[in-house]
């Protein structure tokens, strides 16, 4: 079973989401919290797999929250889930060091399927949602001067890569997940798995998105 901790200020959303992850039939809500703190306290206590974090809540934000569980504990996966839907949330997420990010009318299936690939250690996030960031971040650095700095920077990290790390960490940015991986690169899933861990070690990333960053911006 994957033990989900359910975080929000609304009581009626967390009811919502609970209902939704118990009906999968693999997943236990262990607990839920009403902010930051709590959320804290309540990981702490239950040990979750997966935190569904919301951003928006008084006292500690679900962002600093996220900050202060992957500071303490690598293995939690934090999805950020949100009726806010900005590249500011977005990049402030993955770079607090959540999993992936969905918004509040995300259909009850993703929600579930987004848990289960988080549990295994693969990020939630679209194709689509990974290039919307990585020109966000891109365009950012052209504005502040920094984009032949960011340029040097992604291709001496690549560059500790061997020529199979270099393969799936292209993989990982054209927004691939395991299984596609595993069926491109003729690998089996748990090389994958042990490939990525290796990859995100070497290139001191805390999500495959930014992994997906520094692949575009060594392009120049």
């Amino acid at each position: 079973m994957i033990r989900v901790l359910v975080v929000d200020d609304d009581p009626l959303v967390r009811v919502g989401l609970s209902l939704v992850l118990s009906a999968s039939g693999d997943m236990e809500v262990v607990g839920e919290a009403g902010d930051g703190r709590q959320a804290l306290e309540a990981v702490s206590r239950l040990a979750p797999d997966v935190v569904l974090m919301d951003i928006r809540m008084s006292g500690m934000d679900g962002l600093s929250a996220t900050e202060a569980l992957r500071a303490s504990d690598a293995h939690i996966a934090v999805v950020v889930i949100t009726t806010f839907d900005t590249d500011e949330h977005i990049l402030r997420a993955l770079r607090a060091g959540a999993s992936g990010f969905l918004l509040k009318d995300t259909p009850p299936l993703e929600i579930i399927d987004s848990v289960r690939r988080v549990a295994v250690g693969e990020s939630m996030l679209s194709p689509t949602v990974i290039k919307r960031l990585i020109d966000h971040v891109v365009r950012a650095d052209v504005d502040t001067g920094r984009i032949n700095d960011r340029t040097a920077y992604a291709r001496a990290a690549l560059a500790r890569l061997n020529e199979r790390e270099r393969e799936v960490a292209e993989a990982i940015g054209a927004g691939r997940s395991n299984a596609e991986i595993s069926a491109m690169l003729y690998m089996s899933l748990t090389t994958v798995k042990a490939y990525v861990s290796r990859i995100l070690a070497k290139l001191e990333c805390t999500n495959r998105v930014q992994v997906a960053i520094l692949v575009y911006e060594a392009r120049g």
